[in-house]
């Protein structure tokens, strides 16, 4: 659901990570703006173009995100058997169960980022997927099954900072708003709406800042094929290329894309899980 929701965002991130400096009419380069790459591709697609990989989106959800969470869950429930577990320890689980999220969900992530970058590839370049299970053939028949782990390393980095970041500073920041009072106030949460809206926002914007330069060079490993397509080959071009500042490119569709996802996700399952316990 809410991957449905802020799949355009989605779309825009990962379009204006892998898109190279636009030319200027003036000085040198311009870099491309979160408004200029959605009036573009509206422009040349159509409103529809921001909802192309909607597939691989949501086949990515169903395998990266129901492994980090679920198995999250799942090492938190084990950890507080016997007494309350230690910050530490519900981190290390965050980062393990993000590790195996981007595992699972590394083939999803390639076919995301290749469908929704393809607009502003070259029109030789393009890979032309129609959808996730095309996509998904496509890329075994011409690059071979190995090719399912393009990437696998700095995906499976940035899902072990995004759990983390995200997942492990939700639990923090909802427990720390549970167990005393709002700094300067006499205000105390409780655990409700209220209370899982202001710690998934807060989490969104702390996982955006934390993943923004793993996240950069993921979309860029993934979206390339063929020579010169290493970790190390593509960030020493960018940074010749663009400077440092492109680690954090994409950081504001990136940002208003995982705030509301973030939020959507965790009221959901919050809403989910105390329903589940009602029954």
């Amino acid at each position: 659901m809410a991957a449905c929701i802020t799949h355009p965002l989605d779309v825009t991130k990962v379009r204006m990570q892998t898109l190279a400096n636009l030319p200027s009419t003036s000085t040198g380069v311009r870099r491309p703006s979160t408004i200029s790459v959605i009036r573009t591709s509206i422009q040349q697609s159509g409103v529809r173009s921001l909802y192309v990989g909607l597939s691989a989106s949501l086949l990515r959800q169903m395998s990266y995100s129901m492994v980090r969470l679920g198995a999250y869950d799942a090492m938190k429930t084990h950890l507080s058997k016997d007494k309350k577990p230690t910050a530490l320890s519900l981190l290390l689980a965050a980062c393990v169960a993000g590790g195996m999220g981007g595992i699972v969900g590394n083939p999803a992530d390639i076919l995301l980022i290749r469908m929704t970058s393809d607009i502003v590839r070259p029109p030789e370049k393009r890979f032309r997927y129609s959808n996730v299970f095309s996509g998904l053939a496509n890329l075994v028949k011409n690059e071979g099954v190995s090719a399912l782990t393009r990437g696998l390393g700095t995906n499976t980095f940035r899902a072990v900072l995004l759990n983390a970041s995200q997942v492990g500073s939700y639990d923090f920041i909802k427990t720390s708003l549970l167990s005393k009072p709002v700094p300067l106030t006499v205000y105390q949460f409780q655990d409700n709406m209220s209370l899982h809206l202001v710690s998934s926002s807060l989490a969104g914007m702390f996982a955006t800042t934390v993943c923004a330069p793993a996240d950069v060079l993921k979309s860029r490993i993934m979206a390339a094929s063929g020579e010169g397509t290493s970790v190390a080959q593509i960030l020493a071009r960018s940074l010749r290329e663009e400077g440092p500042r492109f680690l954090f490119k994409g950081w504001t569709p990136a940002f208003i894309r995982m705030g509301p996802n973030t939020i959507l996700m965790f009221v959901f399952y919050e809403q989910l899980k105390h329903a589940w316990k009602a029954l």
